[in-house]
């Protein structure tokens, strides 16, 4: 298999888990990664390790003027303090982890008020799904395509689309499927 084929086809995790155990590859990581390593591998040969990222430790007094640490792990401790500061209805979300990753040595209260900013856009936007989702994008694209069709019209969609070489995005042609 080529590295192009691989990318071509659509694969479950735990497909790609496999084929990395077989060949004495790391079958650390998401899928995103399981899948460049692979590639990296089908191209060279050369079996690549898992990106490994040191995780800090907390600071031990959480405050609105503690700065966000590299690396951040979430824990409870982090997830209390943002209860504390935002409520109850506070639940960690893909895109607010993604800004803690990404804006180490702000403070905890720039990462309150963030929150608010994407809790307010959520309300008016379509959310990204990250790219390891692809059924689930497929999914909300088959749906904006086509109001008032059912969920086993998307999932047999969705079974076509992947079963065939290429990208594995919604296209309204993948509705033939629908006339087997």
């Amino acid at each position: 298999m080529s590295s192009e084929d691989l990318k071509d086809n659509y694969y479950l995790r735990s497909e790609l888990e496999d084929f990395c155990r077989k060949e004495g590859i790391s079958a650390q990581g998401g899928k995103p990664e399981l899948t460049d390593r692979i590639a990296h591998y089908l191209d060279t040969g050369e079996a690549l390790p898992p990106e490994r990222k040191k995780r800090s430790k907390p600071p031990d007094v959480l405050d609105v003027n503690t700065a966000i640490e590299e690396n951040i792990t979430c824990s409870e401790r982090h997830r209390a303090f943002f209860k504390e500061q935002i409520g109850d209805n506070f639940k960690f979300n893909v895109e607010f982890l993604g800004w803690l990753r990404d804006n180490s040595g702000r403070t905890y209260g720039d990462a309150v008020k963030q929150f608010h900013i994407i809790a307010e856009r959520k309300k008016h936007e379509k959310s990204s799904i990250g790219r390891q989702f692809e059924y689930n994008t497929y999914i909300r694209d088959f749906f904006a395509d086509n109001k008032g069709m059912r969920l086993e019209d998307a999932i047999k969609c969705w079974r076509y689309k992947k079963s065939i070489p290429g990208h594995n995005r919604y296209e309204g042609s993948d509705k033939i499927a629908l006339e087997k």
